[in-house]
């Protein structure tokens, strides 16, 4: 498989301060097409720091970075813009949709801004396909106060994945959701990776990890655990579990 992430001795040093903080120390990734990798660690790990480098929201201080050919360690600013808007998509904890925009405009808002003109209508059906991909067709014209936090969670899946990024980058994406709705995301991701789609995922919820096919380790701004799920948990199984469990104690009460 093409190799669609390459980093070569990557390092992000902060000079803010007195004494440089070195945030990430020499890592060196390939993540292959298709793959889906989950980066862990401790607060201050670097795991963060290395999701905004993936996402070219900040450029390494040394090393090479290789996105699907290109390298874009050294881009300037408008040039990752493009980047971030052709290659990349963006799923974060907080959902960050607008809250007066239903979720069909607010799935439509990356290509507003993207290279390709194209027409409202062509935009609109392009969105609802988006939409129905994460199984949210039925609600295209409802409003985030109108979802469930889940719901509003595949809105922003379906935003991000809009434009046909190279790369999916989801940053804690269930940190605001509970146990059953967590596996359910998990499930849409599954799906979506096994349609081709490449994700990576900051989390910090081990059981979360196993959803995915590598972990990575990081720890003191070094990479130092990368190794393939053995064990991985699969979310139609894992609801499935969660609604026998559901039912069983309904008979019970």
């Amino acid at each position: 498989m093409a190799a669609v992430v390459q980093l070569e001795e990557i390092h992000k040093i902060y000079n803010s301060g007195e004494v440089p903080v070195h945030a990430v120390r020499g890592v060196s990734l390939t993540i292959e097409r298709g793959d889906f990798v989950a980066i862990m660690g401790a607060s201050g790990s670097g795991k963060s720091t290395l999701m905004n480098l993936l996402g070219c929201l900040d450029r390494p201080s040394k090393g090479r970075y290789r996105l699907d050919g290109t390298d874009v360690s050294r881009l300037g600013r408008n040039q990752l813009a493009d980047i971030r808007n052709q290659k990349l998509g963006f799923v974060f904890q907080g959902f960050n949709l607008l809250s007066r925009t239903t979720a069909l405009e607010n799935v439509e808002l990356p290509m507003l801004y993207g290279a390709r003109r194209m027409s409202s209508r062509a935009m609109r059906d392009r969105a609802m396909k988006s939409l129905e991909l994460v199984g949210l067709g039925d609600r295209a014209a409802h409003f985030p106060s109108r979802l469930s936090g889940g719901q509003q969670q595949r809105v922003a899946i379906a935003r991000a994945l809009i434009n046909d990024p190279q790369i999916l980058l989801a940053d804690e994406p269930t940190g605001n959701l509970d146990s059953k709705t967590s596996v359910e995301v998990m499930g849409v991701f599954q799906k979506l990776n096994e349609q081709g789609i490449t994700l990576v995922m900051v989390t910090h919820e081990l059981d979360i990890a196993h959803y995915c096919r590598r972990n990575l380790i990081m720890r003191d701004g070094r990479l130092v655990s990368d190794v393939q799920v053995a064990d991985r948990l699969v979310a139609t199984d894992q609801l499935r579990k969660i609604q026998e469990a559901e039912a069983a104690a309904k008979l019970t009460a």
